[in-house]
């Protein structure tokens, strides 16, 4: 039988969860609203998950040029799938599902850097747009694959994926908050 300390620190480990899945559902339904927007890109999170992605390009650069541009998205959406699969192992499964809302919430913040391949209209990282300078990753990626035309159908496919993922997401770490609840 647990004691009163163990007690009292899982009840606000439980509230800690629910207000953390409370704030994520919100920040869900902002992104869900808005798709294709540079609205995602302007979020909090898209500043971090910008290292990875930058860091991304440098990881794959070994791997020729293709690899190196498509790199950076990757590398955005694997690190919290990474995580995500680090704390199943280790029988952390709530984080995991935070970790897979962030894997969620990559797509979205990639989709309209997707939409945008042949517009070139996203200011990037330097402060310019991609029709100012070479064009960026997207317009590149496609471009390669013979499939610049389908930049608004991959980004919108992105974005709406993003957002399934990041809605299951919620939907398991609650699950697994209200199991905690229960022993």
């Amino acid at each position: 039988m647990p004691n009163l300390e163990d007690q009292a620190t899982a009840g606000l480990m439980r509230w800690a969860r629910l207000g953390l899945l409370v704030a994520l559902a919100g920040w869900t339904v902002s992104f869900a609203r808005t798709p294709l927007s540079a609205d995602a890109m302007d979020s909090f999170l898209h500043m971090p998950d910008l290292v990875f992605h930058e860091a991304g390009h440098v990881l794959f650069s070994p791997l020729g040029q293709f690899m190196t541009v498509l790199g950076g998205s990757l590398m955005q959406v694997l690190v919290p799938v990474v995580l995500a699969g680090a704390f199943v192992r280790q029988h952390q499964p709530f984080s995991a599902t935070v970790c897979a809302w962030w894997a969620g919430q990559n797509l979205v913040d990639l989709s309209p850097y997707m939409a945008d391949a042949r517009a070139l209209r996203l200011v990037l990282l330097g402060g310019r747009t991609g029709a100012e300078v070479e064009g960026h990753d997207w317009e590149f990626i496609l471009t390669q694959l013979g499939a610049l035309h389908l930049d608004r159908t991959l980004g919108l496919w992105a974005h709406y994926t993003g957002v399934l993922l990041m809605t299951a997401s919620l939907v398991v770490g609650a699950r697994y908050a209200w199991r905690s609840q229960n022993r």
